[in-house]
């Protein structure tokens, strides 16, 4: 897909995730999404100077409109790496201000920037100068004590005044001492009530959701206020609630059989294992592509079982999705 013909819209994300939203993964996303926004793996502005940069850089036309993440703290480092993304085609920089692992924050990257709004304004500010394509942030509700709407409303504002126009929120603040990321994602409460709040004071800004949304339903009643809605490890857990979501906001007709996105893979896994590949690096992403299907535990059984094997294929792949039962129609619903 031509970049020119991204689609501009936040309607539906894909979030960032650390070993998850790699390049194939995102391709995976794609066949099921068509519409979706989707994110790279958080990319440190270390890495990608003094890393390989053409690797961590690495995405295929199919994948768009595709963000590239950033997390650093350096406006100057941000600003260098905001203008490689843009150069190698990403149609969005976005900088995270969410994550709350340790070793993240001892970079001074992540959620723990939340508590300096002017060093997060002089970022993208720097960033937007650098870059032809929108500067975004993802960011949580707050962190530890500073935990009220009027810290998120500060963060937003300077942002906003930095040249921002879209911000992706995880309903849930974040806990920077005594919790691991995992717990992160699920302890802190949710509170969509703040974000809701968010967008009626920032009436001009493109206000995304994420954190708990695991089917349609869930969804769509925050459609009617807010901007978008972002899909984490839903999304990859589930690969199948992209085409159901999919489908519901954008009209489009989801796959009659979940084996067409098997079959769909079939020539990219081959590509990628004459290149030297393995047939593992692709394949961990679909392990739940079944889940409610008869069958799909002995899809993800072959899977394990045959996909690290020297040699493997997309052989091994069809192998797997025959183990399913035929009839479809009673998995359950997204």
């Amino acid at each position: 897909m031509a970049r020119a013909n991204a689609a501009t819209s936040h309607r539906l994300c894909v979030a960032p995730m650390m070993e998850w939203t790699d390049r194939h993964c995102r391709y995976i996303h794609r066949l099921l999404a068509p519409n979706a926004r989707l994110y790279t793996e958080m990319v440190t502005t270390g890495a990608l100077i003094h890393g390989p940069r053409d690797r961590l850089l690495a995405h295929t036309g199919a994948e768009h409109p595709v963000a590239l993440q950033l997390g650093g703290c350096d406006p100057q480092a941000l600003a260098t790496c905001a203008r490689f993304g843009a150069e190698a085609g990403f149609d969005e920089i976005n900088l995270n201000l969410g994550c709350p692992s340790d070793r993240v924050q001892a970079g001074r990257i992540g959620a723990c920037l939340m508590a300096e709004p002017q060093l997060v304004a002089d970022c993208l500010r720097a960033m937007v100068a650098a870059a032809d394509v929108p500067v975004t942030i993802k960011c949580r509700l707050g962190i530890d004590r500073d935990d009220n709407f009027e810290f998120l409303a500060r963060l937003v504002a300077a942002a906003a005044d930095a040249g921002v126009r879209t911000v992706v929120v995880h309903a849930r603040k974040a806990i920077l001492k005594g919790m691991t990321p995992a717990q992160n994602r699920s302890i802190p409460p949710l509170d969509y009530e703040r974000v809701h709040r968010l967008k009626g004071a920032f009436p001009d800004l493109a206000i995304v959701l994420n954190g708990g949304l695991d089917s349609v339903a869930a969804v769509r009643p925050h459609l009617e206020a807010l901007d978008g809605v972002m899909i984490g490890r839903a999304a990859y857990q589930n690969p199948w609630l992209l085409a159901a979501l999919d489908a519901s906001l954008f009209g489009t007709t989801p796959p009659s059989d979940r084996r067409l996105i098997v079959v769909a893979l079939v020539p990219y896994i081959d590509a990628h294992v004459a290149n030297g590949g393995r047939l593992h690096d692709v394949t961990r992403h679909v392990h739940g592509l079944f889940n409610g299907c008869p069958g799909a535990r002995a899809f993800r059984r072959h899977l394990a079982e045959h996909g690290h094997r020297a040699g493997a294929g997309s052989e091994v792949l069809l192998a797997a999705a025959g183990r399913v039962m035929p009839n479809l129609a009673t998995c359950s619903s997204a």
